[in-house]
């Protein structure tokens, strides 16, 4: 057999079963539908033998398929290796930028930080997935995330961005309609409006004069993003536990009120660019986080602070995971 043609067939099938979908791998690779289902059927035609069970619905690896995806995954990485090798050796970055973030945090800062990288290296294109729930980078294809939360170690590597602070807020309205807290214990009497994206909503721990305390609340409204607690909290269904940077204009024109403030919350943490651990990280990965580090030591930690939040920069580079603790286990939007 020879394979040395196929090489293009096989990082084309790697992308299939990888995406789960022709489709899916076509917008990966910018082509066609039809082209990727060419390269996979001469591939096949070319081995002698059928890779993938097609239906209208789904696809599915034959056995003969998921062996031979095995060896194609390595020797795309190795391919890929080198190629950004090369481009290490011309110093500009190409291809497309693969990048998860959080919701909120990229709807409000990233758009202008990805345009103006852009026009500084216009043979890259970039693929951004906002979403609320961590993503598995290499499972699924990214080159890096942004996450916003506490990390330790595991196989990702981190770089700290900045530090940010969590606060518990509730609308003038509500406290005055059902009183201020004093304590993290009063919480189990009031409503609350849980953040779900963590293992236990219901469990809210803090740290004070008294050492530590957890309190076991009793929501009145579950949700996966912070912006959507916040604005309900703003609408007075209850006590909202945010990050600075989602509620620091609403603290500053009055629409929240900081409660508890005697006492700090576990829901505060680090700004992380992470990407997995590889022996070659890529040039686009690398002048990106560059970028990222240049824009929050030149105003973005300070746009993120708002008139009055707490966000500070920390210059400290770190080897930790994304993998989180069990008081903080997905990423904070």
């Amino acid at each position: 057999m020879m394979l040395i043609g196929n090489l293009d067939g096989m990082t084309v099938f790697a992308r299939v079963v990888e995406e789960q979908s022709f489709s899916g791998a076509a917008r990966k690779l910018g082509m066609s539908k039809s082209a990727v289902s060419k390269h996979v059927t001469k591939l096949e035609d070319s081995l002698g033998i059928r890779l993938l069970n097609r239906t209208t619905r789904r696809l599915s690896l034959t056995d003969a398929g998921s062996t031979f995806y095995q060896h194609c995954a390595r020797v795309v990485e190795e391919i890929e290796t080198a190629e950004h090798a090369l481009t290490d050796l011309r110093g500009t970055p190409r291809g497309i930028l693969r990048i998860s973030a959080p919701l909120t945090f990229g709807q409000q800062f990233l758009p202008n930080v990805i345009a103006d990288f852009m026009q500084l290296y216009p043979g890259l294109k970039v693929d951004i997935h906002l979403a609320d729930h961590m993503v598995d980078l290499v499972a699924e294809g990214f080159d890096m995330a942004i996450r916003i939360t506490r990390l330790r170690d595991s196989s990702m590597i981190a770089r700290k961005l900045a530090d940010f602070h969590g606060q518990l807020v509730a609308s003038p309205d509500y406290l005055k309609k059902h009183g201020t807290p004093k304590h993290p214990a009063d919480l189990s009497d009031h409503d609350v409006i849980a953040y779900t994206n963590t293992p236990n909503p219901n469990i809210w721990d803090f740290d004070g004069p008294d050492g530590h305390t957890s309190v076991r609340v009793n929501p009145v409204l579950w949700c996966n993003n912070g912006e959507f607690t916040a604005t309900a909290a703003r609408r007075g269904l209850g006590i909202a536990g945010e990050p600075e940077f989602i509620i620091a204009n609403a603290m500053h024109s009055g629409e929240l009120v900081p409660i508890l403030t005697d006492y700090s919350t576990r829901l505060g943490g680090g700004i992380y660019a992470v990407y997995p651990e590889r022996r070659h990280l890529p040039t686009k990965v690398r002048l990106f986080i560059d970028f990222l580090v240049e824009r929050f030591d030149n105003g973005l930690a300070i746009d993120m602070r708002g008139p009055c939040g707490k966000i500070k920069r920390t210059g400290v580079n770190e080897a930790v995971s994304d993998s989180m603790p069990s008081d903080a286990q997905a990423t904070r939007t």
